[in-house]
């Protein structure tokens, strides 16, 4: 045999051992990423229960109600990346290659996947829109479920933070105790946000996919929904002393003061609340009512980006921004928590 076709022959074998290398090595990041990075027990994701967090319940709670956003909607990512996958090891022949592919066949596929796992399912139009009709309304109440469950979380922290410095305060327990409680609830707290912010961002790229579908199945050049985060701040001055609150809610945790004059910004309204910052960098809702422009008496007008109501005919659009609205409001709440936390779950004195 000839010494140069030999070589050529050995070294085929080897780009197709690359080659298969490489596949392989793309599988492993596409699997890794469909399971959650590895939190895919609930043990790994909220730790196990030793029964001295009274908050448990609605830790589990929360916990349970993202298992929801895990489900099916990485099929388009997976397709995505086996395409990139594919590319990358034809290109550049090595498991490098293939990962890069990889990552970036997910990244298209991710955002397109519904729609293109539509396309194959339905056969014409009605059939799509009913479908995409159908899986927005699923994913509105489930939002909402996860919206509950995360503010039954932290009313649950706070709770437990205004125990101890109740105790405290009535010399039930000394500082050193109090103190060592309080670094307890906030890893909790932590933890939680933790949790939080990965079911967040599982939201928002379910989102990422609804939006392609609305926009191929309902092209529109006026967005459906504005991000609160689009809302330009607005200086305004605090009418009188008050408390500033976790979210727009009379019964909401107390998370910080305001003094009477102070100056804020505002960044969105809800309802008869008004998110605002102080100063200090502290978030936290206070009544619309309390506040002024300048020097004037007058309540300061804040532009609201409202949350589209959820339809029960067959307007996707419709139901797309009700659905972003959903998924805005679940991450400012995080957001002002994350600041709350922060900031807060001190001993008081």
């Amino acid at each position: 045999m000839n010494t140069g076709v030999a070589m050529t022959a050995q070294n085929k074998r080897i780009g197709a051992a690359r080659r298969g290398v490489a596949l392989v090595a793309a599988l492993a990041v596409l699997n890794g990423c469909a399971a959650g990075g590895g939190l895919n027990t609930q043990s790994s994701r909220i730790g196990s229960d030793d029964g001295s967090d009274s908050c448990r319940p609605q830790l589990v709670a929360l916990d349970s109600t993202g298992d929801f956003y895990g489900e099916s909607i990485l099929k388009g990512a997976v397709i995505g990346g086996l395409l990139g996958a594919a590319t990358g090891a034809l290109i550049s022949k090595d498991a490098k290659g293939a990962a890069i592919g990889a990552a970036a066949g997910v990244a298209a596929g991710a955002a397109a996947g519904y729609w293109s796992a539509l396309r194959q399912q339905q056969q014409d139009q009605a059939g799509m829109f009913t479908q995409v009709q159908g899986d927005l309304t699923r994913e509105n109440a489930q939002i909402d479920k996860t919206q509950l469950a995360f503010d039954q979380l932290m009313d649950c922290r706070f709770r437990q933070a205004r125990m101890i410095n109740d105790s405290y305060t009535a010399h039930q327990i000394d500082r050193t105790t109090a103190v060592a409680q309080m670094a307890v609830v906030r890893q909790h707290a932590q933890r939680d946000l933790a949790l939080a912010k990965q079911i967040d961002t599982q939201i928002a790229q379910r989102g990422q996919q609804f939006d392609v579908a609305a926009d191929n199945l309902a092209p529109s050049s006026t967005p459906a929904f504005v991000s609160a985060e689009a809302v330009p701040a607005k200086p305004a001055t605090v009418r009188r002393a008050g408390t500033l609150k976790l979210r727009p809610d009379p019964a909401a945790p107390d998370i910080g003061q305001v003094a009477a004059k102070e100056p804020v910004k505002v960044t969105v309204k809800r309802g008869d609340y008004a998110l605002v910052e102080t100063g200090a960098g502290v978030r936290g809702y206070t009544p619309v009512s309390d506040l002024q422009q300048g020097n004037g008496s007058r309540s300061v007008p804040v532009s609201v980006p409202s949350a589209p109501a959820v339809s029960n005919g067959s307007d996707v659009r419709t139901l797309d921004g009700s659905n972003a609205a959903r998924r805005d409001a679940f991450s400012q709440s995080v957001a002002v928590s994350q600041t709350a936390v922060a900031s807060g779950f001190e001993v008081a004195g």
